[in-house]
């Protein structure tokens, strides 16, 4: 399935590197690896044009989305795009902004564009760092971990990215939750199959592709989806097997004495995170291994023995 995935995008670099300058790199370079396509073989979007809701008939209901809402503007991202982009750069009214998403972690991640007197827009480096995608951003070629939310080598090395809150659920959810909201076209300006999944079965699989540093524990399966929320420096995450076990569709939570509200949509497999005040946090659904790699440190939420 590794070939198949790889032919299918142009593969414009043979170095290592991509041609990026690693020598500041924060983290082991040695664990800095060639995902197959050269840098922009995977191309952003980076003029994203949105269509109404009823005028995405490409889109069935359960088919996944990202989903984003900003004052009051709602615009949902398809899996099925984001498959083959990764990158959107996008703007609400005055909020430069980029929704991520990695396949091979199945994290989808929002991020501010702004990075101090910076306003940068992002494309897909070729390159991972345990798995998961390193963007690179246009205007200092720096190298950004998606996960890690902070640059990992370049001009803006140790510099951290502004998560945005954003929804990983079902087009007919999103649509009900928002009946006003767009949603990205496909005519996205490169020609793509976007009814096909370039992944498919790979989240099935046990298998991951590309070696990580730490090695998630057998309790769950290593593409179980988990919900992962930071808060102080502290890392839980929300199994959604755990999250159907407990049972509840509202769980009140503590994190070194944070009150923190988790909601559990079972019938669309949708989690989010909310603060003592109700507003919503930032946290990253994605891939039980992917979550604990970057995060061994992480404790488990576990739904209550019967």
């Amino acid at each position: 399935m590794t070939s198949v995935v790889l032919l299918a995008w142009k593969v414009t670099s043979a170095a290592p590197d991509n041609g990026f300058d690693l020598g500041n790199a924060s983290i082991d370079r040695a664990q800095i690896m060639h995902g197959g396509p050269g840098k922009d073989g995977i191309p952003a979007i980076d003029q994203p044009s949105f269509i109404a809701a009823d005028s995405a008939d490409y889109l069935q209901a359960d088919d996944r989305i990202l989903g984003i809402d900003i004052d009051g503007t709602a615009r949902a991202y398809p899996i099925a795009i984001l498959n083959w982009h990764e990158i959107v750069n996008d703007r609400i009214n005055d909020q430069a902004f980029a929704v991520t998403y990695c396949p091979l972690c199945g994290t989808g991640v929002a991020f501010s564009s702004d990075v101090g007197n910076y306003q940068l827009d992002f494309g897909v480096s070729g390159l991972l760092y345990n798995s998961d995608v390193l963007l690179y951003d246009r205007q200092t070629e720096s190298l950004w971990s998606q996960i890690k939310s902070e640059a990992v080598s370049g001009k803006l090395v140790g510099r951290e990215l502004e998560r945005l809150p954003l929804a990983h659920t079902t087009w007919a959810d999103w649509r009900q939750q928002y009946p006003k909201t767009t949603v990205l076209s496909t005519d996205t300006g490169y020609s793509r199959d976007y009814q096909r999944d370039p992944y498919d079965g790979y989240a099935e699989s046990r298998a991951t592709y590309f070696q990580v540093s730490h090695q998630a524990p057998p309790a769950y399966h290593p593409k179980e989806r988990v919900l992962g929320v930071e808060l102080n420096g502290n890392f839980r995450a929300y199994p959604f097997i755990e999250l159907q076990r407990a049972g509840q569709p509202v769980l009140q939570d503590d994190i070194d004495g944070e009150r923190l509200t988790i909601r559990w949509d079972a019938e669309h497999r949708s989690a989010s995170a909310h603060d003592a005040r109700g507003q919503p946090i930032a946290a990253i659904e994605g891939f039980w291994f992917a979550w604990f790699t970057f995060h061994p440190q992480t404790t488990i939420f576990k739904a209550a023995a019967d």
